[in-house]
């Protein structure tokens, strides 16, 4: 008995410190000598010792059907360059180990900005159509073993998403 996977399109919206507020922030640039606020990245990296790196991503696309996340830091990620790349996000909920589908939202992410995902927020990408992207990453140096829960759309829903 075979099962198709079905593929649902998400619409990417430009991210706005308004519209991404339930997943993280939106960090643009600002001027120098600015005290700290409520503006700059909240960053829970006490479980740990941050990683703060660059990695090369090739060929991305956009379509995704795992979601990952990460519940004892936050992360920030930003592209290089100056190229826009995409992100699928849905709010934490801590208490459940799965992801709300009907939350599941699609942002286009420029290259003039970064984004800190709150702690818990189910995240793919970063995806994008250039060749490659370099990105910035800030995270902690175990993050991706001993923190990373991933959910499966096409194991639990026979889903697959993609970002247009």
């Amino acid at each position: 008995m075979s099962t198709s996977k079905t593929l649902q399109q998400l619409q990417a919206q430009w991210v706005t410190s308004e519209n991404f507020r339930r997943y993280g922030q939106v960090i643009f640039a600002s001027l120098d000598g600015k005290a700290y606020d409520a503006e700059d990245a909240q960053l829970n990296l006490h479980n740990g010792i941050p990683r703060f790196y660059i990695m090369r991503l090739e060929k991305r696309g956009r379509k995704f059907h795992k979601i990952t996340r990460h519940v004892k830091c936050t992360q920030c990620l930003g592209s290089l360059e100056g190229k826009d790349w995409l992100i699928a996000v849905c709010p934490p909920n801590n208490d459940v180990n799965e992801p709300a589908l009907e939350e599941i939202a699609a942002f286009r992410v420029p290259g003039n900005c970064f984004i800190k995902l709150h702690e818990g927020t189910w995240h793919a990408g970063p995806y994008f159509d250039h060749e490659a992207v370099d990105f910035y990453n800030l995270e902690l140096v175990d993050t991706n073993v001993v923190d990373h829960f991933t959910h499966d759309f096409l194991k639990s829903h026979q889903l697959e998403f993609e970002m247009v």
